[in-house]
């Protein structure tokens, strides 16, 4: 029986890479229409729909576009947008939405794909730096995630580590399969208070210091975390505000994308030339969850991919904020 493609409504059904190959080009086609900021970026640096023969010639979007314009493929009225925490007076970006189906359909189809059900997990938030920000795409999914768990012992928590460590160690007691999703220094910050023996409980940092810790490699920080938790793997979450869809790692800081998500490197000295895999240089992202934004994001990281097509991140560049003056070319 032959079954037709996905189509851009549903990003989701993607399941191979002909698949993927056929809806990446369909989007660029779609989005360099109906997206002004992106097509005056592939004006600018002269490609058209004309040049697109395969999905290596499509042009990313620095992904600093997202600090100043609004990038959106449609013309209605966003409802929304997420921003992203932003530290020293640098500026967030905005990721508008006109609705947030696609978000939640990526973030639990992703989820599903790497862990199974929600029913299974108690889900523990830490954290603070997201709560205490408006807009924030990571606390919406995550709220998204308790919800769906059913579990009343699910929820957020701040600096009130008496009563984290009170139903970790309860939840352990109990053989309950548990997530605790930290920022990193929340999660160094809760090692400081207690450590853990922990047998089911996952933990998962996503994101940095946010200013609030000297920054470390993740090897480092996976070192401490696995030490003070007890636990043999630290996984990661991999996503952005610019993102609808998360890379998830189940440790050594190796992600690996969702079906209908694709990591490639460009060269750091040319932003427009590819490099081979193992190689190190500046991430690019394809997110065909971002159909109503741009799904082809030249991003801030550093890092390379494996022969598996799954990737490290490796770090920043290095004044990345300095580098948005070309937003000031349109």
């Amino acid at each position: 029986m032959i079954t037709s493609p996905p189509s851009i409504e549903n990003f989701w059904e993607v399941n191979s890479s002909s698949s993927f190959e056929k809806l990446a080009l369909d989007t660029f086609y779609l989005q360099y229409k109906k997206n002004t900021v992106y097509r005056s970026f592939c004006s600018l640096i002269n490609r058209s729909p004309c040049d697109i023969k395969k999905v290596e010639d499509i042009p990313h979007l620095p992904i600093s576009f997202f600090k100043s314009k609004k990038v959106v493929s449609y013309n209605k009225e966003p409802i929304g947008f997420f921003s992203s925490s932003k530290t020293s007076g640098l500026v967030s970006s905005k990721h508008f939405y006109r609705n947030l189906n696609d978000y939640i359909k990526s973030f639990t189809k992703g989820f599903e794909n790497f862990y199974g059900k929600f029913s299974n997990y108690v889900f523990l938030g830490l954290l603070p730096s997201y709560i205490e920000q408006k807009n924030s795409s990571l606390i919406f999914m995550f709220n998204e995630l308790i919800q769906k768990s059913s579990h009343i012992e699910s929820g957020f928590y701040l600096d009130n580590f008496k009563d984290l460590v009170q139903k970790i160690n309860f939840l352990e007691s109990r053989g309950q399969k548990t997530i605790l999703m930290g920022v990193s220094f929340a999660l160094l910050d809760l090692l400081e208070y207690h450590q853990f023996h922990l047998k089911n409980t996952l933990i998962m940092e996503t994101g940095g210091m946010k200013g609030k810790r000297k920054e470390i490699t993740r090897m480092e920080l996976h070192k401490i975390l696995s030490e003070g938790f007890g636990c043999k793997k630290i996984h990661s979450e991999y996503g952005m505000t610019e993102l609808l869809s998360q890379a998830y790692s189940n440790g050594d800081g190796i992600f690996e994308c969702q079906p209908w998500m694709r990591v490639s490197i460009r060269e750091n000295q040319d932003p427009f030339e590819l490099i081979q895999n193992g190689q190190t240089g500046g991430i690019n992202i394809i997110d065909l969850a971002n159909r109503d934004s741009c799904a082809f994001i030249a991003s801030d990281d550093i890092g390379k991919v494996h022969s598996n097509k799954k990737f490290e991140v490796l770090g920043r560049f290095d004044h990345s904020e300095a580098r948005g003056c070309n937003l000031m070319l349109f």
